[in-house]
């Protein structure tokens, strides 16, 4: 999968394996960064290797809860009401610039994310056991955007930021793509499916194997726990935050070729599994200082098991 999202994006190493890890955690990502970091394109290159359903979604003010979900309309042929399902019934779903749609949309997701169903008139249908919600946003453009909830901001295991590429991968980035017209495809660059959903099964089973001893436990609450109780952070991550921190961990064990979880796993996962789970502090804002780096103090104060 590496390999064939590189075809087509230049960089992101990091990224990209942060979306290996959600993916065989089964958890959610958001992808925040400036216009023209190509958070669009990585996610629609990860699941061009996914043999899997996949689905996008503009999201615009205009965009209804029933455009994301779907709707029973009547059909006048037969007299009664049919479901029509929604972009939201798939294996991948692409949520671009999310926060471009007002919250009774974005809430829309809210059900299906947390619990991989929706409700439509009064009745619920199951998602598949695979959906995924990769989210788009831009950070910069305030106007006409709607900031997520935090109670929506928490369905997601990680909020990565995409910061602009190095010196070198941007001479890369203009060799390859400055001379094509139009916006870079994924099947045109020659990205491939090369995971099916068997194999993908076998690959959550082989996470769920992952062993998580008692000391790493203490670790991942010791750290969430001092979110709550730092001066720069006003409201601290909550147990979900860290129960999906050893999720993620242990899928990057397993992507790291190991059947057990170190403490260097919770510690390169800790950033972006918590940096939309709290908020700073009016103090800390004031003096100019920032999530990562309240989030960041923390990971070097709290002890970690040897």
């Amino acid at each position: 999968m590496r390999a064939e999202i590189a075809k087509a994006v230049v960089g992101q190493a990091d990224t990209v394996d942060l979306m290996l890890t959600a993916l065989f955690a089964g958890g959610h990502v958001m992808l925040e960064g400036p216009p023209g970091t190509a958070k669009t394109l990585l996610a629609q290159s990860f699941a061009r290797t996914l043999g899997l359903d996949y689905g996008r979604i503009q999201f615009t003010p205009d965009l209804m809860p029933g455009d994301i979900i779907g709707t029973n309309l009547f059909n006048f042929q037969t007299s009664t009401f049919t479901l029509t399902k929604g972009p939201v019934f798939v294996d991948l779903l692409l949520a671009d610039e999310i926060n471009r749609t007002p919250p009774k949309t974005q809430a829309a997701l809210l059900e299906a994310m947390q619990e991989r169903t929706v409700t439509i008139d009064g009745q619920g249908h199951r998602l598949s056991e695979r959906f995924t919600v990769i989210a788009t946003q831009n950070p910069i453009e305030q106007q006409g955007t709607y900031p997520l909830p935090e109670a929506q901001l928490d369905r997601f295991l990680f909020k990565q930021t995409l910061a602009y590429p190095g010196l070198e991968e941007e001479r890369a980035i203009v060799a390859a793509h400055g001379a094509r017209t139009g916006s870079p495809d994924p099947v045109a660059l020659g990205v491939t499916p090369v995971v099916g959903a068997a194999d993908l099964a076998v690959a959550v089973k082989a996470v769920a194997d992952v062993r998580l001893t008692d000391e790493v436990v203490g670790y991942v609450v010791d750290l969430v726990r001092a979110t709550r109780e730092s001066a720069d952070l006003e409201s601290g991550a909550s147990p979900r935050a860290a129960a999906m921190l050893a999720v993620g961990a242990r899928a990057r064990a397993a992507l790291q070729g190991r059947d057990y979880v170190i403490p260097d796993d919770v510690k390169a996962l800790a950033l972006p599994a918590l940096r939309h789970r709290v908020i700073l502090s009016p103090a800390a804002e004031i003096e100019g200082r920032k999530v990562d780096q309240a989030i960041a103090a923390l990971v070097e104060q709290v002890a970690a098991p040897r």
